[in-house]
């Protein structure tokens, strides 16, 4: 009987690391995404960025359940006292109330008013932003979720992930924070441009006919600079769905492509291929070996890492 109470003893103390996932680039995207504004809600509600990141990551996969995709609720909060636009999908019981939301942004920012207005959560506002563990464990015996392991699920993505490095920020890049939750709002009234996230850059798809005068106004950047930052003349016309990066690009594209050449297709040129992979035309000839004035052919074999 002890040695049956032991296994047992063992196989509980074993389940929360157990369950412990691999990495996933979606994740690591939606990382790469949203970290800015995690931490400009940590700065405003004192909720530790770890802790809103992996709930957005556990609760929304990444960004891709139903929940995230038709209503941008990435936290999977429900209708409780909701005057604003809901969306409905089967949870605890079927076809149940959520709220929507018309951006990431909104659904970020309502997540943290919600934990910060109610007052089963208040108790967790008494602990640091650094013991994410507390917070994790705070959460699942307030109620926030119904699942068993919900804490341990948060433990493993924010450690996997090193999420807790962020509970620690005091700076973060305000533009981003401001943009990257409005990729959803692609109407027709589109809005600000939705803002992306590649090889340690951020970019947006530009609108036809649009130049990088009016990009640079809507975005606070230089567009000399933006322009610059394309290997482009300031005075282009653009075309829709042409990659405009906010900052300098990369010597070489990211790890991924470490041995993954990329083979040149029918209508694309040097310049195609630097912008699909976030890199600068010069570090793509040289890469390569070739001239500035090497005229590139399909099947072409092109190293980018």
């Amino acid at each position: 009987m002890r040695k049956v109470c032991t296994l047992l003893l063992i196989l509980a103390t074993c389940l929360p690391v157990c369950g412990q996932m691999r990495k996933n680039i979606q994740y690591q995207q939606y990382i790469n995404q949203y970290k800015d504004l995690a931490i400009q809600q940590m700065v405003k509600y004192r909720i530790p960025a770890s802790i809103t990141l992996a709930q957005g990551l556990f609760e929304s996969r990444a960004g891709l359940s139903d929940l995230a995709v038709k209503g941008n609720n990435h936290f999977g909060i429900k209708c409780h006292n909701w005057t604003g636009a809901t969306t409905y999908h089967d949870d605890d019981l079927k076809n149940e109330c959520f709220r929507a939301y018309g951006s990431v942004l909104e659904s970020y920012e309502d997540h943290s008013r919600f934990l910060t207005n109610s007052p089963r959560y208040s108790r967790l506002f008494a602990l640091s932003n650094t013991d994410y563990r507390g917070w994790a464990h705070g959460l699942k015996a307030c109620g926030y979720a119904t699942n068993p392991q919900y804490a341990y699920k948060l433990i493993n993505i924010i450690e996997l992930y090193q999420l807790y490095q962020y509970d620690t920020a005091t700076k973060y890049d305000r533009f981003i924070a401001k943009h990257s939750g409005t990729e959803r709002i692609v109407a027709d009234d589109p809005g600000l441009h939705p803002i992306y996230y590649y090889n340690k850059n951020y970019y947006v798809y530009a609108r036809e006919g649009e130049s990088f005068k009016q990009l640079g106004k809507e975005i606070g950047i230089s567009y000399r600079a933006l322009a610059r930052y394309n290997e482009r003349d300031k005075d282009d016309r653009l075309h829709k769905g042409d990659i405009v990066y906010l900052k300098k690009k990369q010597k070489r594209a990211s790890k991924e492509f470490k041995r993954k050449p990329h083979v040149v297709r029918a209508g694309e040129s040097m310049y195609d291929v630097a912008q699909r992979y976030g890199i600068r035309l010069k570090n793509l000839y040289k890469m390569n070996h070739l001239d500035s004035n090497y005229q590139i052919r399909v099947g072409d074999r092109l190293r980018v890492r």
